[in-house]
Parts: C-alpha cells; sequence; structure tokens
C-alpha cells in the first residue's frame, strides 16, 4: 500500500521537468505543494509578523495557548505559506494546537541573514503576543529544519528561554554537501541532488562565505542545551545522511533525540498526507512527539 501510494506521488513530482528560474520554481512547488486542498474545518488568519507574511490556523480543539512556529522548506530560495499549508494545518490537528505558518525572504533577491533573521524576527513577535517559550514547538522541513536549528542556537547562544521542542523533517543541515548518501541515494531520489543543492546553496549564501558556518550549516553547530527534537527522514532520501549526522552529534551532547528512518520515504513526504498514509503517521507522531513536550 505504501509502496504503490509514494510511487503515485513519485509520478506526480516527475509528470513536469524542474522549471527554470526562480519564478517558474516557486509556482511549480506551491502547485505540487497545494495538489490536495486543505480540510474544511481549518480555521486560518492571516498576521503580519512584524513584516513577514504569517498565517495562523486552528481546528476544533485546537489550544490557542500552545503553538507549532513552522518554517517551509524550498532550499532557501522557494516554497511558501501556500505550499506548505496542508501539511502545516494537520500538524496543528495531530498535536492540537495552533499553527503559525512565517513567509520568511527567500534568496536570491535576500540571500543569508535574511532568512535567518527572519526566523528570530518570528519568534520575538510570537513571544510578544504573550505565547511563553515552554508553549512554543518549532517545526519545518528541508531548510526550514535549518532555520528551526538556527534560531534555537541563537537563542541558547544569547542566554533567552528555548522553545519546547523541535520537530525537523528532512533537515537539511549541512551546505558543504558532504553527506555520502547525496551520492549512494541520489538515484532513487526523485527530487534532491547534489547540482541542485550546490545551486541552492550559491543562491542563498553570499561570496565567500564559509558554508561550514553553523547559522547556515547547523550540522556543525555546538548542540549543548538543545530541547527535545524529534528527526524524521525518508529512506530514499540523498539528505539521510544529514538527519543521522544530526542525530549524532546532537544525542552527543546529551540531547534528547528521536530520530525515525522512513522506509521508501522520499524528501518531505509529509507534504502529501492528503493521499499518503505514511505521510499522515508521520505527522501523527510528530503530534504525539509535540504534545508531550508542550
Amino acid at each position: 500500500m505504501a509502496q504503490s501510494e509514494i510511487d503515485a506521488v513519485r509520478a506526480l513530482l516527475s509528470s513536469k521537468p524542474r522549471p527554470v528560474g526562480w519564478p517558474a520554481r516557486r509556482k511549480r512547488l506551491d502547485e505540487v505543494g497545494a495538489v490536495w486542498p486543505v480540510a474544511d474545518d481549518v480555521e486560518f488568519t492571516a498576521v503580519d509578523v512584524n513584516g513577514l507574511p504569517g498565517e495562523y490556523s486552528t481546528v476544533p480543539g485546537s489550544d490557542p495557548s500552545r503553538v507549532l512556529m513552522f518554517f517551509h522548506g524550498g532550499g532557501y530560495c522557494s516554497g511558501s505559506i501556500r505550499s506548505h499549508r496542508r501539511l502545516v494545518t494537520e500538524a496543528g490537528r495531530a498535536a492540537r494546537i495552533r499553527t503559525l505558518a512565517v513567509g520568511y525572504r527567500l534568496a536570491p533577491e535576500h540571500p543569508f541573514p535574511a532568512a535567518y533573521d527572519d526566523a528570530l524576527t518570528a519568534w520575538r513577535f510570537l513571544r510578544n503576543q504573550g505565547i511563553a517559550a515552554a508553549d512554543i514547538a518549532i517545526g519545518g522541513d528541508s531548510a526550514g529544519a535549518g532555520l528551526t536549528l538556527g534560531l534555537i542556537r541563537r537563542l541558547r547562544d544569547g542566554h533567552e528561554e528555548l522553545a519546547a521542542c523541535a520537530w525537523l523533517i528532512s533537515p537539511w543541515t549541512d551546505l558543504t554537501m558532504s553527506g555520502s548518501t547525496l551520492a549512494s541515494k541520489a538515484a532513487i531520489d526523485p527530487l534532491i541532488h547534489k547540482e541542485y543543492l550546490n545551486e541552492l546553496a550559491d543562491a542563498y549564501l553570499t561570496a565567500g562565505m564559509d558554508r561550514k558556518d553553523p547559522r547556515v550549516s547547523p550540522l556543525y553547530a555546538d548542540f549543548e542545551n538543545f530541547p527535545p527534537m524529534l528527526i524524521q527522514v525518508g529512506s530514499n532520501e540523498t539528505l539521510l545522511d544529514d538527519a543521522t549526522r544530526l542525530a549524532a552529534r546532537a544525542g552527543a551532547a546529551d540531547v534528547a533525540v528521536t530520530l525515525e528512518i522512513w522506509s521508501h520515504m522520499i524528501h518531505a513526504w509529509p507534504l502529501w498526507n492528503a493521499h499518503l498514509e505514511d505521510g499522515r503517521r508521520a505527522i501523527a507522531s510528530a503530534g504525539s512527539f509535540m504534545w508531550s513536550h508542550l
């Protein structure tokens, strides 16, 4: 069952060649991310996140005093509130909490540190709404997971209160692209390949920047005193190594880490939860994880 469902998602992703140019790529990700609509019982509220576009979501029974703040993926160059709406809203349902999706600035128009700074802006916004740090879960997929880790490190280094937990889907943690699965999984991953990642990194990073800088490659960060984290990754991902090495490094720093490797799954598979049982199961697991820490 799971195999046939993921094959259908693969077919969706391969139905058109990867577009050329950032506007076309952004449009394509919005289209494939929003191919299945959001559930009817979700209520949205657009919000100005200190100058950034944001969107709250709730479903009946959500606790509005607890919030998942989510940063979408897209390699720092694409992705949006719209592309990830189904994922974010269903995660809020699973955790029984409110969500805040953040539309941070994208490269190459806005290279580093724009997105990195926007993550802190969003955190400050939420705290200024009276939401306690202990009532906030931070999540993200791919590049959004990188922003999540960068924000936690920034708060920790500033001796500020930290979020209760972090949810990381298919995290892109190493912009040096040194993971062995970039080669060993290249033939089976339909989305993410080393050449593409290098293109994204070149667009995001300023000239001459060290790709091992922990603000952009959180794999190289010191994880002391990080909150509990759930890392979810597919076995058919070129970024598998980015997830497993993150889990090992954080675990070695005494962080409570849960690593889930989902067989046959591809990059950011929970995006397609509407027609993918393993996507729904992954979100249910994340919901339980967040609820247990909030």
